[in-house]
């Protein structure tokens, strides 16, 4: 991994229907996340937040996608600042926000890499475009627009396209996917790995073999991580919840591989609704997992409990 971290705040909501993601990066920051990570590396940078809009919008005329505008400027805003600090040689860890903030987390990092790898951790596949969506937000499009398929704005976002190639995508954990995302997924043959990969080889394995993909094709690996993507018995505080996801255990798992391999270039962590959260346990889950993913030390993660209010380094 690179070593110096620039933290980027992206308060976004108007990507999906529930108010409080935008207070993510804010609940993060109070719940220590800098603290936890400087513990681990002294140059860490907080370079703020984005200056998203959180007022609710309609639907855009001639469209039926949800706060298009607004959605688009964010992320026009978030790639810019995402490509600074890529340019730079750090670390960009962006703390979502809603998912749609992908869009421009790629747009910033692809302009750096050749074949950008993503590790997408997830519930949902985001691969919807506004043909194929039920909801017509665009947390539910970001993978797809950012592979070059979806409305104009979307796909443009920094000015290019496309910012990923279908080969240099991994899925772990989808489990709530819409049907015209299982047809894209099946015609670009996108690799995945479900929580039953997981029970059955143990999560280890899982990263090992994602790596082994995308190290023999990718030049840089980005990883984003969608709170709903572990099971909501241990992450309640995420607006799109869905049951059977990967246990706590797994994911505390994930991180330390990740963390051993020195391969990951990037990160992000969306979807935590701090509205929706029950004693803060997502909020905190969200610190640990982060601090793991910098080489935080761990007691043997497979048995470690749930992190209470005022144990955040993991």
């Amino acid at each position: 991994m690179k070593t110096g971290i620039s933290i980027i705040g992206a308060p976004v909501w108007l990507g999906q229907t529930h108010y409080g993601t935008n207070l993510g990066p804010y609940a993060l920051r109070a719940a220590g996340i800098l603290d936890a990570l400087t513990l681990l590396t002294a140059d860490v940078i907080d370079a703020g937040n984005i200056a998203a809009d959180t007022k609710k919008r309609s639907k855009q005329r001639r469209s039926r996608l949800k706060n298009l505008r607004a959605v688009v400027t964010a992320n026009e805003e978030l790639a810019e600042m995402v490509s600074l600090a890529t340019g730079r040689h750090r670390f960009p860890l962006v703390l979502g926000g809603d998912h749609s903030i992908a869009i421009g987390t790629l747009a910033g990092l692809a302009r750096h890499y050749h074949n950008l790898g993503v590790i997408w951790y997830d519930a949902h596949a985001d691969m919807n475009t506004p043909e194929t969506s039920p909801s017509g937000n665009i947390h539910g499009m970001p993978l797809a627009a950012s592979m070059g398929l979806g409305h104009p704005s979307l796909v443009q976002v920094a000015g290019y396209m496309p910012k990923v190639k279908p080969e240099n995508i991994v899925f772990i954990g989808i489990r709530d996917i819409d049907p015209g995302e299982r047809e894209l997924i099946r015609t670009q043959k996108i690799k995945q790995f479900t929580v039953a990969d997981i029970n059955e080889r143990g999560m280890p394995q899982i990263i090992r073999e994602t790596l082994d993909y995308l190290l023999s094709r990718c030049d840089g690996i980005h990883l984003s991580f969608d709170l709903d993507g572990i099971d909501p018995s241990a992450a309640p505080g995420v607006g799109t919840p869905v049951p059977g996801g990967i246990s706590w255990a797994d994911s505390l798992l994930a991180m330390q591989e990740l963390a051993h391999s020195g391969q990951i270039t990037s990160a992000e962590f969306v979807e935590l609704n701090p509205l929706l959260d029950k004693d803060q346990r997502t909020t905190q889950a969200t610190v640990r997992l982060v601090s793991l993913l910098f080489g935080g030390s761990a007691v043997t993660a497979a048995r470690q409990e749930l992190p209470a209010a005022t144990d955040i380094t993991g």
